[in-house]
C-alpha cells in the first residue's frame, strides 16, 4: 500500500517540497515495510508521527505522538493544559470508539461565578482569568488512547515532543506572526511573557530557535510517571500553586477527580455511506448527523458544490441545527441529551419540509425543536492512519488562541479558558456568538458543550475518510461541507479541503463566506433574502484516507505550516 499526498495548494508544495521527495500533485512513493498517513497542522508534528509508523507504531501512537509534539510547537492550540475528543477505528474489530477529555469544572465551580453584581456576564472572568480554566484532560485522555490501542512503549511515543521542547525548533512564519498579534494579552502574565518572548521583550522571528525547558521537564514527567504526574504529582503541585496565586478554582482535588470518559460515538448513514462522529459533550458529531439527514431529500449534486441553491440549502439547514443546539445540548452526564431524536430520519424530514429553496427563512422565526414526550475557536486537528487501517481523528483545544494567556510557573503550558463555552447566563453569547441555556450551565464536574467535531466516514464496512477541523462555532459546517464534497460531489481530499466554505449558526443571521464564490451566486442569495459577510476564512481541514490502493492525507491550505507525512516521505 503506498501514500499519496494532495497538496491543494502551492502555498503547501513549498512548505513541504524541503523533504525532497514530495511533488504538486497525485504522488505515489515507493513501499516502506510500513504504510500510513498523518495529517497536522504544523509538518514537524506530522513528520514525528510519520516516524512512530515508521517505527511499527499503530495510528494511536502515532495520535498520541503528534498530540504531545503540537503541544510544543504550536502552543497556541496544542497543549497539555486543554482538552479534546478523539474516534478511533479498530481494524482488527471494525469497532470505533470516542474518547472524551474534554475539560470539566472544577469541584467548587458555581453556575453564576461569571455574574457580576447586576446579573451581567463579566466576559474577563469568563475568558481571560484563572477562573476561565477548566481541568485540563489532555494528558488523561492520550494515555487512555495509548492504554487501550497503543503499541509502542510510552516513553517512547512523548520522547520526540521531549526533544522539541528541550533541543528547540526553528520558529516558522506563522507562530511569529501569532505571537505577535497576541503579544498585549500575553504580556499581562509574567510567565507567559518569559516562555514567549525574549528577554528584552522582543518577539522570535522566523527561523530562529525557540526553546521550551519548563515545557520539556513536564513532558519529561510525563513520560516517566504517566498522568499522576499531572493530576497527582509535582506538575499538579505547580498548577495548585498557580490557581492559588491568581484566584483559579483549580485544586489538588479537582485534578485528583478527573477522569477521561470512553463512549459510545453517534452514528448515522448518508446516501449509502456510515458517518461516525463524536457524541456530547460534543455538539458537532449530532448535528453533523441531523444536517446531513436533512440533506438527504435535495439534489446537492445536481445543485453544484458553490451554487447559490448549495449555499443557500445549507445555510436553511444550519440554522436549523443550531437552532437545537441552544437547548438540546449539554454534557451527557448531567443532561438527557435527546440524540434518537435529534438524528432520526423522521424530525429531519419534518424539518427538511419547512425549507422554502427560493427565500431565506429569517433566523427569529426558527425556535428550537420540541421534544416529542416520548423520548426522554483556536483549536487544532490531526487524523492518522496506519497500514493495518485503524483510523484515528483527534481534535483539541485551549479554546481560544493561547487559551486564557495564563501559563503555569515552572511547567511550561498554558491554561484553557474553556469555562467560557459553559452558558454563563442563558441567551447570552460565548465568544463564539453561541447561545446556550440551562442544558449547558455551569456545573461542578461538568464538561462544557463544545463544537469540536473529529469524523469518520465508511462505505460498506471499510472506512473512506476522517476529517475534522478547528474553527470553534464554525467547526460543525466545516466539517459537514468536507463530506459533502467528498460524497456528493466526489471530490478528492485534497480538493474537497480547499472548496470555498460558508457558514450560518443560526444567530446572528447571516452568511460568512469564503472569497471563491461568484458575484452572481452573492447576488441570488441577496435576493433570496440573506445578509451576506465576507472575510475571515471557515475552518482548517485536516483528512486521511485510503483509496485504490493508495493512502492519501490533505492539510488544509487556510493556515500555513500545516502538512501530510508517511513513513515513506519523512526526512532522513
Amino acid at each position: 500500500m503506498a501514500a499519496v499526498l494532495l497538496l491543494p495548494s502551492p502555498n503547501l508544495l513549498a512548505q513541504t517540497q524541503g523533504a525532497g521527495v514530495i511533488r504538486y500533485g497525485d504522488v505515489r512513493h515507493p513501499v516502506r515495510d510500513r504504510e500510513g498517513m498523518v495529517v497536522s497542522s504544523n509538518i514537524l508534528a506530522s513528520e514525528v508521527g510519520a516516524r512512530v509508523l515508521a517505527d511499527g507504531g499503530s495510528a494511536v501512537d502515532a495520535a498520541v505522538a503528534v498530540g504531545f509534539a503540537l503541544a510544543v510547537v504550536r502552543p497556541r492550540a496544542g497543549n497539555i493544559g486543554g482538552g479534546g475528543f478523539m474516534l478511533v477505528y479498530s481494524a482488527e474489530d471494525g469497532e470505533t470508539s470516542a474518547i472524551d477529555y474534554r475539560e470539566a469544572a472544577p469541584l467548587r465551580a458555581s453556575r453564576d461565578m461569571f455574574l457580576d453584581e447586576h446579573g451581567n456576564v463579566d466576559a474577563r472572568r469568563a475568558r481571560f482569568s484563572l477562573l476561565s480554566s477548566g481541568v485540563p484532560g489532555t494528558v488523561a485522555g492520550l494515555h487512555l488512547a495509548h492504554q487501550k490501542y497503543g503499541k509502542l512503549p510510552w516513553k517512547r511515543i512523548l520522547n520526540p515532543a521531549i526533544e522539541l521542547a528541550s533541543e528547540g525548533y526553528r520558529v516558522s512564519y506563522d507562530m511569529s506572526r501569532a505571537l505577535e498579534r497576541a503579544r498585549e494579552r500575553l504580556s499581562h502574565d509574567a510567565s507567559t511573557l518569559e516562555y514567549f518572548y525574549k528577554s528584552d521583550g522582543r518577539g522570535y522571528q522566523a527561523g530562529e530557535r525557540f526553546a521550551q525547558v519548563d515545557l520539556a521537564w513536564s513532558l519529561t514527567q510525563i513520560a516517566e510517571h504517566g498522568p499522576d504526574a499531572f493530576y497527582r504529582g509535582e506538575i499538579a503541585d505547580r498548577i495548585v500553586a498557580e490557581m492559588e496565586k491568581g484566584g483559579g478554582l483549580v485544586d489538588a482535588e479537582s485534578l485528583a477527580a478527573y477522569q477521561p470518559v470512553v463512549r459510545e460515538p453517534v452514528r448515522g448513514t448518508y446516501r449509502g455511506y456510515d458517518i461516525v462522529s463524536m457524541p456530547p459533550s460534543s455538539s458537532g458529531g449530532v448535528h453533523i448527523i441531523q444536517m446531513l439527514n436533512i440533506l438527504e431529500h435535495f439534489p446537492i449534486r445536481e445543485n453544484g458544490s458553490e451554487s447559490a441553491d448549495n449555499v443557500h440549502l445549507l445555510v436553511e439547514v444550519a440554522k436549523l441545527a443550531y437552532a437545537d443546539r441552544s437547548m438540546h445540548l449539554g454534557d451527557l452526564d448531567y443532561y438527557d441529551v435527546p440524540i434518537n431524536w435529534l438524528t432520526s430520519k423522521d424530525y429531519a424530514r419534518e424539518l427538511a419540509a419547512g425549507i422554502d429553496m427560493q427565500k431565506a427563512r429569517p433566523s427569529e422565526d426558527i425556535a428550537p425543536g420540541v421534544v416529542p414526550t416520548k423520548e426522554s475557536v483556536d483549536t487544532t486537528h490531526f487524523s492518522v492512519i496506519d497500514s493495518d487501517g485503524n483510523m484515528v481523528s483527534n481534535t483539541y483545544t485551549l479554546n481560544l488562541s493561547f487559551g486564557s494567556g495564563i501559563s503555569v510557573d515552572g511547567a511550561g503550558f498554558l491554561l484553557n479558558n474553556e469555562m467560557d463555552d459553559f452558558s454563563s447566563k442563558p441567551g447570552t453569547p460565548n465568544t463564539f456568538g453561541l447561545i446556550g441555556g440551562t442544558a449547558n450551565a455551569i456545573e461542578a464536574g461538568k464538561r462544557p458543550l463544545s463544537s469540536m467535531t473529529p469524523a469518520m466516514v465508511f462505505k460498506d464496512g471499510q472506512p473512506v475518510m476522517a476529517t475534522g477541523s478547528p474553527g470553534g462555532s464554525r467547526i460543525i459546517m466545516a466539517v459537514l461541507q468536507m463530506i459533502v464534497n467528498v460524497v456528493d460531489h466526489q471530490m478528492n481530499i485534497g480538493v474537497a479541503s480547499s472548496a470555498p466554505r460558508m457558514h450560518h449558526q443560526w444567530l446572528p443571521d447571516l452568511i460568512q463566506l469564503e472569497s471563491g464564490f461568484s458575484p452572481d451566486t452573492i447576488r441570488e442569495l441577496q435576493r433570496r433574502g440573506h445578509e451576506i459577510r465576507g472575510g475571515r476564512t471557515i475552518g482548517n481541514v485536516n483528512s486521511v484516507s485510503r483509496k485504490d490502493g493508495y493512502f492519501l492525507g490533505a492539510a488544509d491550505p487556510r493556515r500555513p505550516g500545516g502538512g501530510s507525512a508517511g513513513p515513506t516521505t519523512i526526512r532522513e
